[in-house]
């Protein structure tokens, strides 16, 4: 037995297909924006890190001291 593909079957499909391309895209947009707060958030840390082992950091506790009291 044959089966007879009625235009209206393919013209469901094409709509199907596109339904679900449209849904992709619109994870893959939002898998892009967290990509990019992960980047974000993971240079900051390197930066972080960085000024660390290089020992950029000043500490605080001895910048506010008065001069006297650091003597």
């Amino acid at each position: 037995m044959t089966k007879i593909l009625l235009i209206q079957d393919i013209y469901d499909l094409r709509t199907r297909k596109q339904e679900e391309l449209d849904f992709y895209h619109r994870e893959l947009e939002k898998l892009q924006l967290k990509m990019n707060y992960i980047r974000v958030e993971m240079d900051l840390t390197n930066r972080i890190i960085d000024m660390i082992e290089n020992e950029k950091i000043t500490d605080l506790r001895d910048w506010l001291k008065p001069e006297s009291a650091k003597r």
